[in-house]
């Protein structure tokens, strides 16, 4: 009997061990997503937000000239035309001068050319806008947002990706926004997740396109659809591509720290796996895939409206 006690509580001891080893092990891997994610959301950050301050100023620059330039344009139209109704004797050198440079015409389409320009301005003062949404700071707190600019400022930087190559016509993309409210959380982060759940759907896509041809895909358009809505209090934010799914296997490892389907080289294994972080721990949301094979992938993400975790205590549990 003494023996059989003796084994017991050996036996229970590395049993107890054993988890011991388990729950350190999931913590350290859980610590070095935290400073992996840490790390790559500084360095996009850093790039995303330097290229949009570097735009602001060559921005503001135009915008002024053109608006100086409006006015000018038009005092110098009005003063040519008035030229051209009291010039009644004209040279013939003037007459044909005004053909040759199709003088009514430029007059014409000079102030469309100035409005065009306007037009182009807005655009890049859009895009420069984006890029400060999508690389906006995290503070120690979360912070009042607005998930559609968010996600809207995602598509922009991607939209290069999503446009029509010489392999495949482009991605469309419907949004299906409902009526949300803005959630408290920490926008940097999930502006990464909606990264790295889009970028992975253009990869699907894209993958399933192997092997047919730009008239074959044109006829099952490659497609990401991405729906919001309210849900117990909450948000819900669906993101479902039409690629080659997956199979039951892949499903159940797919949030695995560095599993990755991707050829050697192309994946870390560490996007979706950050991506759970951040919804499920910093924002005390849920991420769940569904998924079919050759009928596509689904992520959802389910958030609260204000979550009371914050990065300090996030630091102070998994650093502690």
């Amino acid at each position: 009997m003494p023996h059989i006690r003796e084994r017991q509580k050996a036996e229970a001891a590395v049993i107890k061990k054993s988890q011991e080893l388990e729950t350190a092990l999931e913590e350290l891997k859980q610590a070095q997503l935290q400073m992996i994610q840490s790390k790559k959301t500084s360095a996009l950050g850093n790039l995303v937000s330097g290229i949009g301050h570097e735009m602001n100023n060559p921005l503001g620059l135009i915008s002024a000239s053109i608006e100086q330039a409006k006015p000018t344009i038009a005092n110098i139209i009005e003063h040519l035309q008035l030229y051209q109704e009291s010039l009644t004797n004209k040279s013939n050198e003037i007459i044909d001068y005004a053909e040759e440079i199709d003088l009514d015409y430029s007059l014409e389409d000079l102030p469309k050319i100035i409005d065009s320009m306007t037009i182009a301005w807005d655009r890049l003062k859009n895009i420069s806008t984006s890029l400060s949404t999508f690389s906006r700071a995290d503070k120690d707190y979360q912070v009042s947002f607005n998930i559609h600019e968010g996600i809207d400022s995602t598509l922009l930087i991607l939209k290069h990706r999503l446009k029509a190559n010489q392999h495949r016509p482009g991605i469309e993309v419907i949004t299906n926004y409902g009526d949300l409210p803005k959630i408290y959380c920490f926008p940097g982060q999930l502006n990464q997740v909606f990264m790295n759940i889009i970028a992975n759907a253009i990869d699907a896509l894209d993958e399933s396109n192997t092997g047919l041809s730009f008239a074959e895909i044109e006829v099952n358009p490659n497609r990401i659809k991405i729906t919001t809505s309210m849900e117990n209090q909450g948000v819900k934010i669906s993101l479902a591509d039409n690629g080659q799914g997956m199979n039951q296997e892949v499903k159940a490892k797919i949030f695995d720290h560095l599993f990755t389907t991707k050829d050697v080289g192309k994946g870390t294994g560490l996007g979706l796996a950050i991506a759970r972080q951040i919804i499920e721990h910093k924002h005390g949301g849920n991420l769940y895939v569904t998924s079919t094979p050759r009928e596509g992938t689904e992520l959802t993400i389910v958030l609260p409206l204000e979550s009371t975790i914050s990065i300090t205590s996030l630091k102070c549990h998994y650093f502690k």
